[in-house]
């Protein structure tokens, strides 16, 4: 009787473990979605995905309304905690420099693998579908040097919050929380008070996971529905073949970095954050992780002040996986068109992505954006994004992932220093 309890208990714990739930959930949406596409029109399979879609949007919806409070009321706490200017000065320093060293490393990998394998070339043009890139071309229009500082600096932290800016709420809690540190005790009450109001939003972080399987399943399913896998594969094979070389290059170095500083704690970082990085995945979005990642960080022992303070500078700076596909993209269009670029221009390219990406995260396919503007600074066709529109999708799923593991990494290892300091 004993045994059967104990068998019946693990087979409980297994199936509510939350990754558990998500990989069965990725597999079943792939496996309707697919019965979908082979069984009903093409009209009845764009609807189909259209309404199961929404299981995806309500769950992505639900964290993003999490997200603002919750990076708000952290940073403020966590730069109280930190104490004055010189702390915070340290702790930032030591993150704007992994970032743009792990942003140089991605664009560097993208870079010589898109020239190595040059999947770009040979392509045939005359079947391109221009129209599919409007969306992205229209965004591309409104992105200038003005714009990028507009985006950066807000003008109000009430409208940063309602579009989930997440840089803009980075910089205003910065400043909040500065002046929070330099009046002392007077501000206790008010930091005590956002402190327990993030600890409310924690528990709701617990709340909407639980809505994690499903909206994995919609969005997995929605794509299947609509999209000849086999097809897909087959006329982007070189394409997506050398982006996934690239992208595990990428992995490579971020789990070798990893191992280097964290040593053997590296193994207990990746297991606190695989249900993050298989939620990234499944719906394509670094973003629905954030409130996960935060509660993952904190468990695996780094102090929630370090947190609070990186993960939110990290989701806007330091997003390695779309780094790496901004290069490979932007070569891969060119080398599309036999638009030649050497050495110099491509240098000059990546220095100019590394800049013009930082402070776009909330940019809805910001990856594409950047690369549309790349493109028409350097005379490369901007109407070359539609080459790369149809295989999106299941880039940005290992672009999503890719940026999670690096913003863990990013404030694990900063998380270490510290504790050394």
């Amino acid at each position: 009787m004993n045994t059967n309890e104990n068998h019946q208990t693990k087979k409980k714990s297994f199936f509510s473990n939350l990754t558990v739930q998500i990989l069965i959930a990725m597999f079943l949406g792939a496996l309707l979605g697919i019965f979908i596409h082979n069984n009903y029109s093409e009209t009845g399979a764009k609807e189909f995905s259209g309404y199961i879609k929404m299981l995806a949007t309500i769950f992505i919806r639900l964290v993003q309304m999490i997200i603002s409070p919750l990076v708000f009321t952290t940073l403020v706490v966590g730069i109280a905690k930190l104490g004055d200017i010189k702390s915070v000065g340290r702790i930032g320093g030591k993150a704007m420099g992994w970032f743009f060293t792990a942003s140089f490393i991605s664009l560097l990998i993208g870079m010589f693998w898109v020239n190595t394998l040059q999947p770009g070339f040979g392509l045939e043009l005359g079947k391109l579908d221009v129209s599919t890139a409007s969306e992205v071309v229209e965004k591309t229009e409104g992105f200038s040097a003005q714009n990028f500082v507009e985006h950066i600096i807000p003008k109000s932290i009430v409208e940063a919050m309602a579009t989930n800016e997440i840089l803009q709420i980075v910089i205003f809690s910065i400043f909040f929380g500065l002046a929070a540190a330099s009046i002392g005790d007077y501000a206790k009450p008010v930091v005590n008070a956002l402190d327990k109001t993030s600890h409310i939003v924690l528990k709701m972080v617990n709340y909407v996971m639980k809505f994690a399987p499903i909206g994995v399943f919609g969005a997995i399913a929605g794509v299947f529905a609509i999209r000849d896998l086999n097809e897909l594969l087959l006329t982007y094979a070189k394409f997506f073949g050398s982006f996934l070389v690239g992208i595990s290059t990428l992995w490579f170095v971020l789990l070798l970095v990893g191992y280097i500083f964290l040593k053997s704690r590296m193994t207990t970082l990746l297991k606190h954050i695989v249900s993050p990085l298989i939620i990234a995945f499944g719906t394509t979005s670094s973003e629905a992780v954030f409130p996960k990642l935060t509660e993952e960080l904190e468990r695996f022992g780094v102090k929630d002040k370090i947190v609070s303070f990186m993960l939110p500078l990290g989701y806007s700076f330091n997003l390695d996986g779309s780094m790496m596909y901004m290069t490979f993209a932007s070569i891969f269009i060119a080398q599309a068109y036999g638009v030649q670029l050497d050495f110099g221009t491509q240098m000059t390219m990546l220095l100019v992505l590394m800049l013009t990406s930082k402070g776009i995260a909330g940019v809805p396919r910001a990856s594409l954006v950047v690369v549309a503007a790349t493109c028409g600074m350097f005379k490369i066709p901007i109407e070359g994004i539609a080459l790369i529109l149809p295989i999106d999708h299941f880039c940005d799923m290992f672009r999503s992932a890719t940026n999670v593991l690096g913003n863990a990494l990013a404030t694990s290892v900063v998380g270490k220093w510290e504790k050394e300091d």
